[in-house]
């Protein structure tokens, strides 16, 4: 590899693990950004900030993003796309069994007020940031970067379709224990990965990916199963 190409590469990794690691910075710091907060402040609103920069980040690497440009997806694997979020969801909700989790569910993000009401504008920031924001970072990380980066250093020049079975599989693992819910991540995982895979294109999983994860946000508001956020 000659240099110019390590640099570039170097460039558009640090591109995409930037957001990544912004996102993972503040919710690793949230516990004590939460005793740091003023009495009286809804510390669940700290989503909103760890959105907010998270959004800044890709907003200011913007330029680095060319597979993004055009947004453009054809009806085809716009319909694709769907499908697999939709089943990604039906996974998800179905793969709550004690042996594929991590660890014991915890209470999750409730944005109901003392009443019991439930506090739309959070419910919509929560919403909007794991079906809009999140599937772009996460997509740009795990497919775009670790996926193709898994069987090249030089991973931009190597196209989706090209990406090897294995680093389909050892990024999907990875991504899957990322999350309690570990076998349904991992399907997730091997699902958007394939499908950027057949399309060449990341707003394949990016879109299966923000409709998986708007579903679940509906359905959580919905049945108040809190924990799955």
């Amino acid at each position: 590899m000659s240099s110019t190409a390590a640099a570039l590469s170097r460039r558009a990794a640090l591109a995409r693990i930037l957001p990544f690691a912004v996102y993972i910075a503040l919710l690793v710091a949230a516990p004590a950004l939460r005793e740091a907060l003023p009495a009286g402040w809804d510390n669940r609103w700290l989503y909103a900030v760890q959105i907010a920069a998270v959004l800044l980040v890709l907003a200011w690497l913007s330029r680095e993003y060319l597979e993004l440009r055009p947004l453009s997806l054809s009806r085809r694997d716009a319909l694709e796309a769907t499908t697999v979020g939709i089943a990604v969801f039906a996974a998800w909700i179905t793969l709550d069994l004690p042996w594929a989790m991590l660890d014991e569910p915890g209470a999750g993000f409730d944005p109901r007020s003392a009443s019991g009401e439930i506090d739309w504008g959070l419910a919509a920031v929560r919403i909007f940031g794991a079906a809009a924001v999140v599937p772009i970072m996460e997509e740009l990380f795990w497919r775009s970067f670790i996926l193709r980066w898994i069987d090249t250093p030089e991973f931009l020049r190597l196209a989706p379709a090209a990406a090897s079975l294995r680093a389909l599989v050892i990024s999907s693992v990875v991504f899957g224990i990322e999350h309690n819910l570990w076998l349904a991540g991992i399907l997730a995982g091997l699902a958007y990965g394939r499908l950027y895979m057949r399309s060449n294109t990341l707003w394949s999983p990016i879109l299966a990916h923000a409709v998986t994860n708007l579903l679940l946000g509906l359905w959580v508001v919905a049945t108040g199963t809190w924990s799955f956020w």
